[in-house]
């Protein structure tokens, strides 16, 4: 038997995967990705993953964006975001969410979608 201390393959984020499973059977993310307008000129990430991915830093605690450079090729992350863990496309850099949400204060003070 050989031991090491190097670690491996760890995170603290062992909560997510199931925060994942709740919004997968529950859908809300989907549902509110689906009503906000997205109003960006180049889209390479999904609405619905950015929300996605925005919703799963605040419940790990990341409440501002400083991180999601650092973090956007985190296994785990990538995993409750649809991505694959290991190799595939990253998630979304910090600057990539001021631009996503720009037309969102228009939706709020208007009241859109109309009922």
């Amino acid at each position: 038997m050989t031991v090491d201390f190097l670690g491996g393959r760890l995170t603290s984020d062992g909560g997510l995967p199931w925060v994942a499973a709740a919004d997968r059977a529950l859908a809300p993310t989907e549902q509110l990705a689906a009503a906000l307008p997205d109003r960006r000129q180049r889209r390479r990430h999904p609405s619905s993953l950015l929300l996605a991915q925005r919703i799963f830093q605040i419940a790990r605690g990341d409440v501002d964006q400083n991180d999601a450079t650092t973090l956007r090729t985190d296994p785990v992350r990538k995993q409750v975001c649809g991505r694959l863990p290991s190799g595939g496309k990253a998630l979304a850099s910090q600057p990539t969410f001021p631009g996503w949400r720009m037309g969102w204060g228009r939706v709020i003070a208007t009241g859109w979608p109309p009922r």
